[in-house]
């Protein structure tokens, strides 16, 4: 039987960048000079911007809803990893000596099948497939991004959990050698190390994936080398990079950012228009790369796949 495939809808530009903006709006276009990519265009970007060749078997998107791409300088040269620090354009340099090779995941909790699993063999093992996706961060920005990787529900079905469990974890690695501002201790800017949760509808939930590549080459360290999670309905930061422990538990988990600033971070983290985290209106984005804004979609524009997944919840309240 063929698999339903998700839906994705081009959203539309609109309101010039607020002047307060303004410096912010110069980063984007800088990274980017606002060109986006199909992709048709692959091979000539590929040409243009000197891609890592690509080593991952997959199956491609065949992007039904016409999304552009960010290109890979973009998606790879602003990024948000708090572990190497709070500079979006200072992790990629500060990255470059990252070792992810090997990796050890481990599976463990309330299930039947603990398991503990060599991430690079894994890559070989599962049916890998290309995820084309909108990715939301809750600053206000955005990109589209042509993920690579395998729906975490073939995970959880190897680990067969226990029909207790509720909810997933998930944890980062701890490496202060690795990590700058893991090795700064006290003055480190989060506690680590980074941890994040789902429930278990959303874990399973096919849309849910475990990234191990982008543009046909696996992931480089900015981005979550070796492997990450990526909720595309959800704000950036639940998309936890470098997953070291994925658990099963029947409690929720406390995610790093709620943690830290429980009145700005909820557990749920949905995308959502109407809903404004206290430094940063939700209602519009900007494209990373583009002059201008537009609306941002509630879950992101993935609301027919998943909106079903909140029904009866004031989504102003369960933030």
């Amino acid at each position: 039987m063929q698999r339903k495939r998700y839906e994705n809808r081009p959203p539309r530009e609109a309101d010039v960048t607020e002047e307060a903006l303004f410096d912010e709006r110069r980063k984007f276009l800088k990274l980017g000079a606002a060109t986006l990519v199909s992709t048709a265009a692959v091979l000539e970007l590929a040409a243009k911007e000197q891609l890592p060749a690509a080593n991952l078997d997959y199956a491609k998107d065949p992007n039904a809803g016409n999304l552009e791409l960010n290109t890979y300088e973009q998606i790879t040269s602003y990024n948000n990893f708090y572990e190497f620090t709070t500079s979006k354009e200072g992790v990629k340099p500060l990255s470059k000596r990252f070792k992810s090779e090997p990796w050890k995941l481990t599976v463990d909790g309330m299930v039947e099948q603990p398991l503990e699993l060599d991430v690079w063999k894994l890559m070989k093992q599962m049916p890998l497939e290309e995820r084309i996706y909108r990715f939301r961060c809750v600053e206000g920005w955005s990109m589209v991004v042509p993920w690579i990787g395998f729906e975490l529900s073939r995970l959880i079905a190897m680990a067969k959990p226990l029909s207790s469990a509720k909810y997933v974890r998930f944890e980062t690695l701890y490496d202060p050698a690795q990590f700058p501002d893991q090795g700064r201790g006290f003055l480190a800017t989060l506690d680590y190390p980074y941890v994040e949760g789902l429930r278990m509808d959303e874990a399973m939930h096919p849309l849910t994936l475990m990234a191990v590549g982008l543009y046909g080459h696996t992931l480089p360290p900015q981005n979550g080398a070796p492997i990450r999670l990526v909720v595309p309905w959800k704000y950036g930061f639940k998309s936890i990079k470098s997953v070291v422990r994925i658990t099963f538990t029947d409690t929720q988990p406390q995610n790093t950012w709620n943690i830290y600033a429980p009145r700005e971070y909820g557990f749920y983290a949905n995308v959502n228009p109407g809903v404004d985290h206290p430094r940063w209106s939700q209602a519009r984005e900007r494209v990373l790369g583009h002059f201008f804004k537009q609306p941002t979609q509630l879950f992101n524009g993935y609301a027919k796949e998943v909106a079903h997944l909140y029904k009866g919840m004031d989504l102003r309240k369960q933030f």
